[in-house]
């Protein structure tokens, strides 16, 4: 039942949303989704445990910063359970990903999915943010639910490039963590997201330096 389910709510959200992906791209998601909710249980990947509620708070949540994804390769920090990291990379298959986590389960579930949904452009790393020694800077760099601004730019800083820009995902607008950006960064701009099924406020800063 779950799937048809998931099947009629990601088709639904995809046309309100107006993004527009084949049948095959649905499919990838479905399966990520559905090796998410399997590996979760062990694993404590997100904490969305109402089946219901998960294409809406993982799938469309993750595509709906969609239209601010400019880069040829983004880096997604904090990658977590691969959200938003591996819904995009599903989105956006002719762009590169790259998923770093610090926590070692994690990143054996995101390996897990990448050789299970045949994603050639995901690769993964294990390790923190303050450690990565990329060969040249990320022009974008997304993150959800990560962590306060002011440590996104702080640890994450160095693996930006000059004119690059974070992309942070938040729920409630963060005025005390605008606030607290550190002196050479500001939020270049603001967006309230809009994702269909899902309850609260969503918004995307887009962070770079000032």
């Amino acid at each position: 039942m779950t799937n048809s389910l998931w099947q009629r709510q990601l088709s639904d959200g995809l046309a309100t949303m107006t993004i527009s992906l084949s049948e095959g791209q649905q499919e990838q998601l479905l399966a990520f989704l559905a090796l998410l909710n399997k590996w979760n249980r062990a694993y404590n990947l997100t904490a969305v445990r109402n089946e219901t509620e998960m294409v809406s708070r993982q799938l469309l949540d993750s595509l709906s910063i969609l239209p601010w994804v400019q880069t040829d390769h983004l880096l997604d920090v904090g990658a977590g359970g691969g959200l938003p990291g591996i819904p995009l990379a599903i989105a956006l298959p002719d762009k590169q990903f790259t998923l770093l986590d610090s926590n070692g389960k994690k990143t054996r579930f995101l390996n897990q999915c990448v050789l299970e949904l045949g994603l050639n452009n995901v690769s993964v790393i294990h390790g923190r943010a303050e450690d990565c020694q990329p060969e040249q800077p990320f022009t974008q760099i997304s993150s959800r639910a990560f962590t306060a601004l002011e440590n996104l730019v702080d640890w994450c800083g160095s693996l930006l490039a000059k004119e690059g820009e974070f992309l942070a995902m938040k729920g409630q607008f963060p005025d005390d963590e605008v606030a607290a950006l550190p002196a050479g960064w500001q939020v270049k701009s603001r967006h309230t997201l809009a994702v269909p099924g899902a309850d609260g406020e969503r918004h995307l800063l887009v962070v770079g330096r000032a």
